[in-house]
């Protein structure tokens, strides 16, 4: 097998590393509440991936918002989401848990001197961190080289994002040749097809192993328990690529 030189590892967060349950649609209804003036009907669905931007947009319009109203609505929002997030930090903390294996799957591939740990996601970049310290995974994480939906509504774009934060702090150019996403939704499976990255699907969210595999998922692993399974894969689609 060709020799790989450095390799960018894409995490999700939610429901890949963490779960926080009602949280971020409790946030969504505190969001939706002040900057519209009443209470929301229709909350964006769970677990879909969707950048927060675009599950903003949906909330207005699915709750009768109109459409020229948007362009002035939204921007509110996406500056008050991290705010009504931080204001649960205790929530985070206490309701929020940790998907299996995570801690494991996240130092064994930070052991790894091969590889470049960051996140690709569709949180807010401070939304993302709110999560990622409640429970210490930012210490696994280099989260400023990611790739955050603050960057870019379109969650594909967020891969070219990470990939050159990374080259420019690290001297290496990354590409889909050494980038891989681990995810648990059908929207990670696209971001690394359309935005150049191998992807390893996770079925640890609400989409099966089988529904990963058939969107395109390079490889499919039930949980992040079995970290030399999840290593060996890493590399496995390196090297095949290289």
């Amino acid at each position: 097998m060709a020799e790989v030189e450095r390799l960018l590892v894409l995490w999700d967060i939610d429901r890949t590393l963490l779960y926080v349950g009602e949280i971020d649609r409790q946030v969504y209804r505190e969001a939706f509440t002040e900057i519209v003036g009443r209470p929301a009907e229709r909350l964006p669905a769970r677990g879909t991936g969707v950048t927060m931007p675009l599950a903003i947009r949906s909330l207005l319009l699915d709750n009768g918002v109109p459409a020229s109203d948007i362009p002035r609505l939204l921007p509110r929002m996406v500056e008050l989401l991290p705010q009504r997030l931080a204001a649960h930090g205790e929530d985070l903390r206490e309701q929020g848990v940790l998907m299996p294996g995570s801690v494991s799957a996240l130092k064994a591939v930070r052991e790894q001197t091969l590889c470049v740990p960051t996140v690709v996601t569709g949180n807010l970049k401070p939304n993302a961190l709110l999560k990622l310290e409640a429970f210490g995974l930012d210490a696994f994480l280099d989260t400023e080289i990611g790739g955050y939906s603050s960057d870019d509504e379109h969650r594909p774009a967020l891969v070219a994002v990470a990939q050159k934060r990374a080259q420019a702090k690290l001297g290496t150019a990354f590409a889909s040749s050494n980038t891989v996403i681990v995810g648990d939704s059908l929207e990670d499976v696209r971001t690394g097809i359309e935005g150049g990255a191998s992807v390893i699907g996770i079925a640890s969210g609400k989409t099966t192993a089988r529904g990963l595999a058939a969107a395109g998922a390079d490889a499919v692993l039930d949980s992040l328990q079995d970290s030399p399974r999840l290593l060996e894969e890493i590399m496995k689609l390196a090297c095949s690529k290289s």
